[in-house]
């Protein structure tokens, strides 16, 4: 049972972490116009990533423009990108 909790906070905190990083990164920053900008694009979308694949997914999703099982495969990758992220997130905060 301490398992499944901690699996759930970890990936709610990376949820929480890639919402953070991938909202403020559109609101101080517009599309990449040179390199420099789309490193940082990337860079910034390492963090960013699960929130802005499950937005684009179930937006898609919503407009017809993609299967069920491509929605749940996209929602699938985000949930376990989104551990990932809170795992090593809970490692650093545990460490401190």
């Amino acid at each position: 049972m301490q398992g499944l909790l901690i699996l759930m906070f970890s990936i709610a905190s990376g949820l929480t972490l890639s919402g953070i990083v991938a909202n403020v990164y559109r609101l101080l920053a517009g599309e990449p116009k040179n390199g420099v900008q789309t490193f940082v694009y990337y860079a910034v979308m390492v963090l960013g990533g699960p929130s802005v694949l499950f937005d684009n997914a179930t937006r898609s999703f919503r407009k017809k423009e993609c299967s069920s099982l491509g929605w749940v495969v996209a929602l699938g990758l985000a949930t376990w990108w989104a551990m990932i992220l809170g795992a090593i997130l809970l490692d650093v905060v545990v460490s401190i």
